[in-house]
């Protein structure tokens, strides 16, 4: 699809959503809305991207501020589709011929859909192409009106039909591909005498056919990829077609997944093959995951790295987190942002980490707290252990060696230092460097006092 652009129009609020954040920007599937028209007309060859922008511009320049070769147009006054294209116009260069112009709420929309379509305007030789569905209950949708011989006339959108057209089942999805110069020649022309006072894109299928340039209608396969978004009904179902597509994927490629309905992956997400993935897991975010690892049930993982075999026990909960190989974590584990555990580490039960590195072979079985660590190979740390690394003002460090053993309910005061092969008996609290191979031991003497249960019970 040489030489062709792509608008994208995203001005609208989306009252219906009853937000404070503009509709686009809702997320679906991990990506705002508005990103998945824009990355079908990416995988459709659109060399040009342009998104007309209104409400909230500033939120939605910044969130796409990251999307390569994209420039964004303003729409200061929302005057309808006609006039929002004419505000993004000026963003094209003189290099694209023809024009995608999408809507911003139809997050189902595939770029092999928009490949169709433009393939399907380059046969035709026609000014104007349109992605048509049809529907059973057509209700909202402008309708494709015809002549007696099948060839499109015009569009007429719900509220000017008469009931007879109201009853035709073809829709109007939004979505064309346009001849640039036919574009700009009739943008400015568009009148606004309709039931909206609003500049209709749909004229322009009038004007084509007066002009005898012709306008084609091309018939979606999958009449939901037309499906826009415009409350929080339509954006959990929108939601849930996507994760069905995303689910379908990583099974083709390889990946178990136990109960597809019941996991929540989102699109950024890699895992590998031979990985095995149980219900109630939500995959976020950019987390990548290798090959062969075991997911149990309630999984929550957020833009982390898991290298091969590694093994998240059920509850477990992870985010900006990196695994190496054969990492066993959980089950009810907390791994929060900077956590970084190297080959065979152990996290065991209601551990939670946070800046934390492990070295290889090291294990923190049940009940501690490791932040602002850097834990050498081979490190045992005992049931209830937890690293002081906050004062009250600023954040502290504490650095374990390689092969050091650390007993239950030890306190690591930080910043401290325990050299390598040191032992810390069970119950100390650690306030100064341990040298290596010492025993570190802080504790309060014992004290017996034989008989003292007996003299206080009651007679």
């Amino acid at each position: 699809m040489s030489k062709t652009a792509a608008l994208i129009l995203a001005a609208g609020k989306g009252t219906r959503m009853k937000s404070d954040r503009i509709k686009v920007l809702h997320e679906v599937a991990g990506q705002p809305m508005v990103c998945w028209p824009l990355n079908a007309a990416r995988e459709a060859g659109a060399e040009e991207l342009v998104v007309v922008v209104g409400h909230q511009a500033e939120q939605v320049r910044e969130r796409l501020n990251d999307e390569a070769g994209l420039r964004i147009a303003l729409q200061a006054e929302q005057l309808g589709t006609g006039h929002a294209v004419a505000c993004g116009l000026p963003a094209l260069s003189g290099n694209s011929t023809t024009v995608l112009i999408l809507c911003g709420d139809t997050p189902l929309l595939t770029g092999a859909t928009l490949q169709r379509l433009a393939d399907a305007h380059d046969a035709s030789k026609v000014a104007v192409t349109v992605l048509t569905a049809r529907l059973a209950d057509p209700f909202g949708y402008g309708r494709i009106v015809r002549d007696s011989t099948g060839k499109v006339q015009r569009i007429v959108e719900q509220k000017d039909a008469t009931p007879e057209e109201a009853a035709i089942s073809e829709v109007n999805s939004g979505i064309y591909c346009m001849e640039l110069d036919f574009l700009r020649a009739h943008i400015d022309n568009l009148g606004s005498d309709n039931a909206q006072n609003e500049y209709y894109l749909t004229d322009l299928v009038a004007i084509a056919v007066a002009e005898q340039r012709g306008c084609v209608a091309v018939i979606a396969d999958d009449a939901q990829e037309i499906m826009g978004v415009n409350d929080r009904v339509q954006l959990s179902q929108a939601g849930r077609l996507l994760r069905e597509r995303i689910n379908i994927r990583l099974m083709q490629g390889g990946v178990t997944l136990i109960d597809p309905e019941r996991t929540y992956i989102d699109a950024g997400v890699v895992i590998g093959t031979d990985t095995e993935i149980w219900p109630g897991c939500v995959l976020r975010g950019k987390t990548v995951i290798g090959k062969g690892c075991l997911l149990e049930s309630n999984v929550q993982v957020c833009d982390c790295t898991l290298g091969d075999h590694v093994h998240l026990k059920s509850g477990s909960v992870l985010a900006e987190a990196v695994l190496q190989h054969e990492v066993a974590v959980g089950p009810m584990a907390h791994l929060r942002p900077g956590t970084v555990l190297h080959d065979q580490v152990k996290i065991g039960n209601f551990v939670e980490t946070k800046k934390a590195v492990l070295g290889a072979g090291s294990k923190a079985s049940h009940l501690t707290y490791l932040g602002d660590a850097e834990i050498g190979q081979e490190v045992n740390v005992g049931c209830g252990t937890i690293t002081c690394n906050y004062d009250g003002v600023n954040k502290h460090k504490t650095v374990i060696g390689d092969n050091v053993f650390v007993g239950s309910d030890v306190q690591l005061v930080a910043p401290v230092t325990v050299g390598r092969g040191a032992l810390i008996a069970a119950g100390t609290t650690v306030t100064q460097d341990v040298p290596p191979d010492s025993l570190a031991i802080s504790r309060t003497p014992q004290v017996n006092k034989e008989g003292w249960c007996l003299r206080k019970k009651p007679c």
